[in-house]
């Protein structure tokens, strides 16, 4: 199982807690990861990533460990810490403005 906090609007939108655990299939993959999760919660498609090319929304980013991973490929392993469930796989909504 993996886990993973979602912003508080997507926890709304799916009527869930913050933190969610998901069964995702091997290879466990930041797009396979976020597949699970749209799979689960199927009124988040499409506020993550888009529905055609799957490539992240603008606004959204990807935390792992600590490190940010927006802009990884979805074909990425995911680190052993997010695949043992040690650690959550953080998806945040980007603040932008002046």
């Amino acid at each position: 199982m993996i886990r993973v906090l979602l912003p508080t609007h997507l926890c709304r939108l799916a009527s869930t807690e913050r933190e969610v655990e998901i069964q995702v299939a091997e290879p466990m993959t930041l797009g396979s990861a976020l597949d699970a999760l749209e799979a689960r919660y199927p009124m988040l498609g499409g506020t993550i990533r888009d529905y055609t090319t799957k490539q992240r929304r603008a606004f959204m980013r990807f935390f792992a460990c600590g490190e940010d991973w927006s802009n990884e490929s979805l074909d990425t392993p995911l680190p052993g810490p997010i695949v043992t469930g040690t650690e959550p796989l953080r998806i945040v909504g980007a603040m932008a403005g002046g």
